[in-house]
């Protein structure tokens, strides 16, 4: 059976209370892979995987998914700043779709409007040049969309009183 595919507050339902997640940011040439500390407090930058076949890049990610012994997974999903979904969000709810016939862990969604820019404005900030902007901006990226789906999920159990 597929994996679920939802937004992130539904998709941490399923997740136990422990173990860490992998946020990936898909991007048409690269995937920005982040993982979280067990306890779901930090998310780190692992690799960015350089796409080839959708077999392929979907082996490297559940091999990275299984070294670090996952819960499930944050897929950061690039909405419009007006709310509605374009090709890219479309690109990937499919690559969703497909990856979850593969794993059984819960797919989280979680709105990344505006990551890349934030993350490329703090890389400008540190002097970084565009080279080597371009080599790390799809990882940091995805450390942006994990770190802010934990800091969501963190709140949402501190107002429900779950600590």
């Amino acid at each position: 059976m597929p994996a679920p595919i939802l937004p992130l507050i539904e998709a941490a339902a399923l997740w136990p209370a422990r173990g860490a997640l992998i946020g990936l940011d898909l991007g048409t040439k690269t995937i920005g892979v982040a993982v979280s500390d067990p306890d779901r407090k930090l998310a780190t930058g692992i690799e960015t995987v350089q796409r080839k076949s959708f077999t392929a890049d979907a082996a490297r990610l559940l091999a990275l998914a299984a070294e670090r012994n996952v819960a499930g997974f944050v897929l950061g999903l690039p909405i419009n700043m007006d709310g509605s979904e374009g090709p890219r969000a479309q690109s990937t709810r499919a690559f969703a779709r497909n990856f979850s016939r593969l794993t059984e862990l819960a797919i989280g969604l979680w709105d990344e409007r505006l990551s890349t820019v934030a993350v490329e404005r703090e890389l400008i900030d540190m002097d970084m040049s565009r080279a080597k902007r371009a080599k790390v901006i799809d990882e940091h990226a995805a450390i942006f969309i994990l770190q802010g789906a934990l800091d969501r999920l963190h709140t949402l159990r501190q107002t429900s009183g779950d600590h």
